[in-house]
């Protein structure tokens, strides 16, 4: 399992995910979850994965290769028109994949089940925000869910909810994410450091070299012990019951 996190924002889109995987808990490693592609000044793609790690892995290499193969290959996700053909071509990868994988039947395919957030921009068009389910169909980020989760959602989700404005600065929406991840690190093993970071401003159409933010990270540090001493604080000074 994993927890990722899409956002958008008045200024771009901001990306998170955490890197564990596990088998039980005498099999724990970490991978990369976070994934970009990228044509300077034409198109910014950002990828994150929660699922099955070899259902991923397999999806993010035909992505790959399909955008460095002939010209008799498939379409390639830095060739589509426009983000919503990207969602589309990496929806309908998503389950070509599944279903070579799979043997028979529902139960079968659910072993190699994987949900994506798909992101980015292409020139002369607003940045968009997707998520992508097993089945291949996906849908966007709105004005009225602003931001995208898959993996262990539930415990980061209250968080982002009550904190969220589209206005934020790209600082604050970091803040507020390691807040929820944080929330989820302290709430489920299957959850676990390190986290990469990526953050994408709007009409740059370029994309830096995702940022690592291990356990040991001084700022993840002190906000994880700020904010469970501002949780502490906050209820003791709630009024208190009256039997």
């Amino acid at each position: 399992m994993t927890y990722g996190v899409g956002m958008r924002l008045d200024r771009g889109l901001v990306f998170m995910a955490d890197t564990r995987t596990n088998s039980g808990v005498d099999n724990v490693s970490s991978y990369r979850k976070l994934f970009r592609w990228q044509k300077p000044g034409e198109r910014a793609i950002v990828l994150l994965a929660a699922g099955n790690l070899g259902t991923s892995q397999a999806v993010v290499s035909l992505l790959d290769e399909r955008s460095k193969a002939p010209e008799d290959r498939k379409p390639s996700i830095l060739e589509a028109p426009t983000m919503f053909q990207v969602a589309r071509l990496v929806g309908q990868t998503l389950s070509e994949v599944i279903a070579g994988h799979a043997d028979e039947g529902p139960e079968a395919e659910s072993t190699f089940n994987s949900t994506l957030i798909v992101g980015g921009q292409i020139a002369g068009m607003e940045p968009r925000l997707f998520m992508v389910y097993p089945e291949g169909n996906f849908i966007e980020a709105s004005e009225e869910t602003p931001f995208l989760q898959i993996g262990e959602t539930k415990y980061g989700k209250p968080i982002l909810v009550r904190a969220y404005r589209r206005d934020m600065r790209f600082e604050d929406a970091v803040k507020l994410l390691m807040v929820s991840f944080d929330s989820t690190l302290k709430s489920n093993l299957s959850v676990g450091m390190p986290l990469d970071l990526l953050v994408y401003e709007d009409e740059s159409l370029t994309l830096a070299e995702p940022m690592r933010i291990e356990q040991d990270d001084p700022y993840f540090r002190t906000i994880s012990s700020g904010w469970g001493a501002a949780l502490t604080g906050a209820f003791d000074s709630l009024p208190d019951f009256t039997f």
